[in-house]
């Protein structure tokens, strides 16, 4: 411990702790001793996510104009993404166990078609990654194992990278519309799903899971307060998952358990559960302390530089500079690259290192 807390003091503010410069403070030897919690990095948020084709995003936007803004974003593939020093991605997955529920949106057949797109991913078998079922089904990554192959390829080809969060939110549901698509509720079996395509992407070596870090530990909240992430030492070129889930969704995923036995992800939960060793605030103006207070309580912390394309139509960055200070180590945003149709607005780690040091301090740094 007190090496640990001698190699932070001397981290430089400045330093890239993916790729340490190699001067006195910015060493690999010292880089590497700092728990994961430490850092801070920048992601993308509904990182999958393809433009809507011009004539149905008319459609969309002569019914809800405000809607239609705030879902007029999209982002490349995600290799593309984490070339870029994108280090969280988030994946919006809906259950499909009948096989094929969502290859013939509404969206597609109110534009009759006239923007092609390959339906063919979605006729197949296993959980689906999109937005909205019917208008806003168009994904870099339509099959969620799809989606973690690029992430787990990508890993491999980099294995000195800062641990990956990607962030998974269950959708259910649909449009009140006639013809929309219903997404099912995630059950017992689409809950298990998860875990198993995970599994079937990701060895045990490569990824941090809710049992890793708990280790001999009563709870995973005791885990994180005492310090038990992985130093970066062991956790680069791995990925961690953490599921947004609100409160009934995270109890259909822990069942019976009294922490996230054997379960692969995390889940955002309050900060006085058991199982609490991540938490999504999404705002980190009027979160800000929350958000710092959960940094130094031990859990990993996911917020927002922007939202809804308001930030980049207005030019804001407030919101941006408040996220990077509250602490969270994993800030997501829509515009890593600006959009030249609203203006110059991106954002990026300050210093524009791919990981920096958090500003807030975490136990065991």
């Amino acid at each position: 411990m007190i090496a640990a807390l001698l190699a932070a003091a001397a981290v430089s503010a400045t330093c890239d702790l993916e790729r340490p410069s190699g001067e006195a403070g910015c060493t690999r030897a010292v880089v590497d001793r700092l728990p994961m919690n430490a850092i801070q990095v920048i992601g993308t948020h509904n990182s999958y996510k393809m433009a809507i084709a011009p004539n149905e995003f008319a459609l969309i936007r002569a019914v809800n104009p405000k809607e239609a803004d705030a879902i007029d974003y999209s982002h490349p593939p995600l290799p593309r993404q984490l070339d870029a020093g994108a280090r969280q991605l988030e994946l919006d997955i809906v259950y499909d166990p009948q096989v094929g529920l969502y290859a013939n949106p509404l969206g597609y057949r109110s534009g009759q078609g006239k923007a092609p797109y390959d339906f063919a991913p979605l006729k197949l078998p296993g959980l689906k990654v999109l937005h909205e079922p019917s208008v806003d089904y168009r994904s870099v990554c339509p099959r969620f194992t799809d989606c973690l192959s690029d992430i787990r390829a990508w890993s491999k080809a980099h294995p000195g990278h800062v641990p990956i969060l990607v962030i998974l939110n269950l959708k259910e549901g649909g449009l009140s519309l006639p013809g929309a698509t219903v997404a099912p509720r995630f059950d017992a079996a689409g809950m298990d799903a998860i875990d198993r395509e995970i599994r079937s992407v990701f060895p045990e070596a490569a990824l941090i899971t809710p049992d890793q870090v708990q280790g001999r530990h009563a709870t995973l909240r005791e885990a994180a307060a005492a310090g038990a992430w992985p130093r970066l030492k062991a956790a680069r070129g791995r990925v961690m998952f953490a599921l947004d889930y609100p409160p009934d969704q995270v109890a259909r995923y822990r069942e019976q358990r009294r922490v996230l036995e054997g379960r692969v992800a995390f889940v955002n939960i309050d900060e006085s559960s058991p199982a609490a060793g991540y938490i999504t605030l999404n705002e980190p103006q009027t979160q800000r302390e929350r958000i710092a207070a959960a940094v130094r309580a031990g859990l990993i912390v996911r917020t927002r530089a922007d939202a809804d394309t308001r930030e980049a139509r207005a030019g804001d960055t407030s919101r941006q500079t408040a996220a990077f200070a509250s602490g969270a180590q994993y800030v997501s945003t829509d515009y890593m690259q600006p959009d030249a149709r609203f203006g110059p607005y991106v954002a990026r780690v300050p210093g524009g290192v791919a990981a920096r040091l958090s500003p807030v301090e975490p136990p065991g740094r």
